[in-house]
């Protein structure tokens, strides 16, 4: 069984990537603060996709009952994300600071979309604090203990 970002999450990134991409084509002041944004937010996008969301992909076997010893390796995966929890919160405020850079040039320019796309990235980090990250690591410390308990650690 691979480990898998949830296709809705997948296609979420996908979309906010395209709509920043927007706002850098924009120009001026919204143009150059969503640069700022995609410098930060790329980096983080690769951690998420590489060990921060992956356990999130086993929610459903898991609501089922099903737990197999190959979904081991999200347990290592939770447990770096709940490590490097503090670097991952520390870089949604930096994400969130030059955010709210872009909602006020794309404002003073009249980019509307901008604008909305900046607010509902910033939503997205706040679902990734409360639910996501907590889900992900969750998923892990569950998956260490039905495991252990199948192999008699």
């Amino acid at each position: 069984m691979m480990l898998k970002t949830p296709l809705s999450l997948k296609a979420e990134h996908e979309e906010l990537h395209a709509q920043l991409a927007e706002a850098m084509d924009a120009g001026g002041a919204t143009g150059e603060a969503a640069a700022k944004v995609a410098k930060a937010l790329h980096p983080h996008f690769l951690k998420e996709e590489e060990y921060a969301l992956p356990p999130l992909g086993l929610l459903p076997a898991l609501a089922e009952g099903r737990v197999l010893p190959e979904m081991e390796a999200a347990v290592a995966m939770a447990y770096r994300l709940k490590a490097d929890l503090g670097q991952m919160l520390l870089e949604h405020r930096e994400i969130v600071a030059a955010l709210k850079v872009l909602v006020e040039a794309a404002n003073s320019e009249g980019n509307e979309g901008a604008s909305h796309f900046a607010e509902k990235l910033m939503l997205h980090a706040q679902t990734e604090e409360e639910v996501l990250y907590p889900a992900s690591i969750l998923v892990g410390e569950y998956l260490n203990l039905r495991l252990s308990e199948k192999i008699g650690r």
